[in-house]
């Protein structure tokens, strides 16, 4: 991996520890879920040409 992909990936995980302090885990799994559902999509979408 590469150091433009890891630093954004360590700075949304700090991110939703923060915001998901007072979350019950259900709640931290969705997030979790939903923030790396959004985070591949903008990969593939970079990786596929369309800037």
């Amino acid at each position: 991996m590469q150091l433009d992909i890891i630093v954004p990936v360590l700075m949304c995980c700090a991110l939703l520890w923060w915001v998901s302090r007072g979350m019950s885990w259900t709640r931290r799994l969705m997030v979790t879920a939903v923030t790396l559902a959004v985070i591949i999509c903008v990969v593939l979408f970079e990786r596929s040409g369309f800037h």
